[in-house]
């Protein structure tokens, strides 16, 4: 097994990565001496595959086990799932030495997480994450959260774990459309800070599309590193480090919103908002033609989309605009309209991205209609 730190003072936590080390999950939770009744957070297909194993992880190391289902959706992860799961933990809440475990993908990872910082003030939790997307990303960094109404991820919290727990082989449960989606964000962390990482998955995507053991580990460590050494920097986003991690997210939530959600799964639509971001860098000459083709050559190569289909201009900018990153119509993390000036995330290098003051407006639009393929 592997350990990197997340350094936040009193809230510090380690990331565990290795293979096959389900078995030793109990045996670290006793470590850390979090409590002593394990309330886990999960969907009905992960606790088929994994539920009996962890169950007995933990009953070995004396620990009580519940396990809550929601279902296998991105609807779950509402106000009033979150409120139901309350409910349901407050009946057989007596000892008061309860924790969470979020045993899933992301939305299991919100869903959790915020569970956790609300119920009782706040409980402790650790995220077990079996989705690649979850483990280099979203499991990382104590952004948890709900949907509601009007918009994702409107009511949420900045609530770090205790621990964060990846085990490569839970990856083998990921249908080819999933490993992709994670490899959306791995290849934005090669492409805003390490070269090296970029350089690897060009070399070796076979080997991690086919779930080769020492890919996974490889590419897992190098962007857990990049996500915690981020996130130590700025853990709230306030400082303006943790912008990076934003790199294609503004258009690729644009495009999520635009098609309802139904369309593009979360990592396909960040691989197009990541290409729009190369594209523009490259017309401003920050990004050399060559580097703009390795990022479009890569995210092709993995079989993750770089055009945008059945969606008008239109509706993917007004979605922008309703972007929860916006206040009034001003973005404060990746794209920030003052009058017609704005902020983005743009790659200048591979292994290196810098925040852009004063894109033009109409050459955002134009990429972005550069890259619509009706049919």
């Amino acid at each position: 097994m592997r350990k990197l730190t997340v350094n936040l003072g009193r809230r510090s936590y380690d990331i565990v990565i290795g293979y096959k080390v389900l078995p030793e999950f109990g045996r670290l939770l006793r470590k850390l001496k979090i409590g002593s009744d394990a309330v886990v957070v999960t969907n009905p297909y992960i606790r088929k595959l994994y539920g009996d194993r962890l169950e007995n992880s933990l009953k070995e190391e004396g620990f009580s086990v519940r396990f809550e289902e929601v279902p296998d959706s991105k609807t779950s992860k509402s106000d009033k799932m979150c409120l139901n799961l309350i409910k349901r933990i407050a009946l057989y809440d007596e000892q008061r030495t309860l924790f969470i475990i979020a045993f899933g993908g992301g939305v299991i990872g919100d869903l959790a997480g915020f569970l956790a910082s609300i119920y009782k003030r706040g409980i402790p939790y650790v995220q077990l994450p079996t989705t690649l997307l979850a483990q280099v990303d979203s499991g990382i960094g104590g952004k948890v959260g709900i949907d509601w109404t009007y918009g994702k991820n409107l009511i949420g919290a900045f609530y770090q774990p205790k621990v964060v727990f990846s085990d490569i082989s839970l990856l083998k449960s990921l249908n080819l459309r999933q490993l992709r989606s994670g490899l959306a964000e791995v290849i934005k962390y090669g492409i805003i800070q390490d070269e090296g990482l970029f350089r690897y998955i060009e070399k070796r995507y076979l080997g991690i599309l086919k779930l080769n053991e020492n890919d996974l580990l490889h590419i897992v460590l190098a962007s857990s590193k990049i996500k915690a050494h981020i996130v130590q920097k700025d853990e709230r986003d306030t400082e303006g480090k943790r912008m990076l991690l934003n790199l294609g997210h503004t258009i690729g939530h644009a495009i999520e919103a635009a098609t309802k959600y139904t369309l593009y799964s979360h990592g396909e639509a960040i691989a197009i908002g990541t290409v729009c971001a190369a594209q523009i860098a490259k017309i401003l000459r920050l990004l050399s033609p060559d580097s703009f083709q390795r990022i479009e050559n890569l995210i092709l190569k993995v079989g993750l989309p770089v055009k945008i289909q059945n969606v008008k201009l239109t509706e993917i900018l007004k979605a922008q605009l309703h972007d929860k990153k916006f206040i009034g119509r001003k973005n404060r993390f990746v794209l920030q309209f003052i009058g017609r000036k704005n902020r983005f995330v743009l790659p200048v290098g591979i292994g290196k991205a810098e925040v852009r003051e004063n894109v033009p407006l109409e050459m955002v639009k134009k990429v972005i209609k550069s890259r619509l393929e009706c049919t």
